[in-house]
């Protein structure tokens, strides 16, 4: 619901309850601006992807107040986001955050946040991207990344133990 500043949870009956947002458009612990991509962990806690708020807001199951995590707004800030338009929690609690204003991927570490894909700015080239808006992961570990005005899905190889081998 990016332009209901919101994110609904839609329940098996039909009904549909407000998980995050207040419906107005705001930067707010309690509010979204353009949401785009969200992720819920095994806790059932939420990873919301605040487009044009410029951060990453972390709702705890039942809480009606976002913790800024990443971006604009967090105290532990060690990177900037750009419109983040998808968010990714991995297996080792590690967040991998899609940059689309940056043109690049993020991803934590025990240090923090740094860039992990095309860092050095936007372009074509196979090192770079151009608007990314989705991610995934396959089973080896490898990150697959819908890269939108460069009209293709770059496939870049974090496991090199793999990634030869396919």
């Amino acid at each position: 619901m990016a332009n209901n500043h919101r994110v609904d949870k839609k329940w098996l009956n039909g009904t549909t309850t407000i998980v995050a947002g207040t419906g107005v458009q705001g930067s707010e612990s309690n509010m979204l601006n353009h949401s785009r991509g969200i992720f819920v962990d095994i806790n059932l806690d939420l990873y919301v992807a605040d487009r044009d708020n410029h951060r990453i807001q972390l709702f705890g199951l039942n809480q009606q107040n976002g913790i800024t995590v990443v971006g604009k707004g967090s105290t532990n800030i060690t990177i900037s986001l750009n419109g983040p338009t998808g968010v990714v929690l991995d297996g080792n609690q590690h967040l991998f955050i899609i940059d689309h204003g940056n043109h690049r991927i993020i991803g934590s570490n025990e240090n923090g946040f740094r860039c992990i894909v095309a860092c050095s700015g936007q372009g074509s080239t196979s090192n770079k991207l151009s608007f990314p808006q989705s991610i995934a992961f396959d089973s080896f570990g490898n990150l697959f990344v819908v890269d939108q005005n460069n009209n293709r899905i770059q496939k870049f190889c974090l496991s090199t133990n793999f990634c030869n081998s396919q």
